[in-house]
């Protein structure tokens, strides 16, 4: 493993998605928390911009040992911890109350440039995908799951629309320990992709990521926690990856915000509580065509920014955010 990390410490920089429009929408003073810490370049950006200290937040081990080959440089300004966003307020420990929370959702281009991680069907090796390498993989959830829960997951956090026929397929190919294996099952039991179109396995090994790491539980967990540990006025802002998780945090934002609409005639408006956040701005923000030139990753990014007020925290209302149905189920 050491060098597998060293060899990715090498490689060309890690472009952050969208570092410039979060730089430009926050202030980068006093404290913040970088929750996904991966190869820390929002850290970087925010150290260099002027935070006073990063508590870069992490649940991947590897990323730290990565990390060495230029953490030192900032001394006590980057204060590293093992952990889930989640969990942030806590791992903030003493530090807090917080001047931001910065999150970047979903796996990261180091992880799924190692073939041993199991995230990627581009690379062959074992289906794994466990952003925290300890617990129950890929392969444990593919060959433990019946058919009517692995069709569940593949719609409910992949949104594919074969999702029966490529669970029936899995159970008759079982046992199948490589990410390979796994995508030839499911290219074989759906339509050759066309050009420009994505790769057929795209969104089943994207709906098992998210079961295998809760990323869904996770995502509201780190949004209440950021609620928590932000002083008012401090800003958070999350970077998202896909339609599910944005829908996500678009909701607990606007509810926060208290910009979830009024009544109607048919069903008059209640009294609504105080807003615990502002957003700032009130829509998403995209990669422009330049960020698109130099870096493709951003392509289906979108950014939101929320700017924490004086209300004191209190506990999410799940039911409205829009979640799959199999957040908070038992899966495996």
């Amino acid at each position: 493993m050491a060098d597998v990390v060293r060899a990715a410490a090498s490689d060309a920089p890690h472009l952050p998605v969208l570092i410039d429009a979060i730089l430009a929408h926050v202030t980068t003073q006093g404290v913040w928390v970088d929750g996904t810490f991966g190869a820390g370049g929002y850290a970087r950006a925010f150290l260099d911009a002027g935070a006073a200290q990063v508590i870069g937040i992490d649940r991947d081990p590897a990323v730290f040992e990565m990390a060495q080959v230029w953490a030192d440089g900032f001394g006590d300004r980057l204060k590293l911890v093992a952990g889930t966003f989640s969990d942030l307020d806590m791992l903030a420990g003493d530090a807090g109350p917080l001047d931001g929370v910065v999150l970047d959702l979903g796996v990261s281009s180091m992880q799924l440039d190692q073939p041993g991680r199991g995230f990627s069907f581009l690379r062959d090796g074992p289906l794994d995908m466990r952003m925290a390498q300890d617990g129950p993989s890929a392969a444990d959830l593919v060959n433990g799951a019946d058919e009517a829960l692995l069709a569940d997951i593949l719609f409910q956090y992949g949104e594919e629309r074969a999702s029966r026929r490529i669970a029936r397929a899995i159970i008759a190919a079982r046992p199948i320990t490589t990410t390979g294996a796994l995508a030839e099952v499911i290219e074989g039991v759906l339509p050759k992709s066309k050009p420009g179109q994505s790769h057929p396995a795209t969104r089943s090994f994207q709906a098992i990521r998210i079961a295998v790491n809760d990323e869904f539980g996770q995502l509201i967990s780190g949004l209440e926690a950021a609620e928590r540990a932000l002083r008012p006025g401090g800003q958070l802002a999350v970077v998202s990856f896909h339609s599910l998780e944005d829908r996500i945090v678009k909701k607990f934002m606007a509810a926060r915000a208290g910009a979830t609409g009024g009544g109607s005639r048919h069903a008059p408006a209640v009294e609504k509580d105080a807003p615990t956040f502002a957003l700032t701005p009130r829509r998403a923000i995209v990669a422009d065509k330049d960020e698109l030139a130099r870096n493709p990753r951003a392509r289906s990014a979108k950014l939101r920014v929320a700017t924490r007020t004086d209300t004191p925290s209190r506990a999410v209302e799940r039911a409205g955010l829009g979640l799959p149905k199999l957040v908070g189920k038992e899966l495996l």
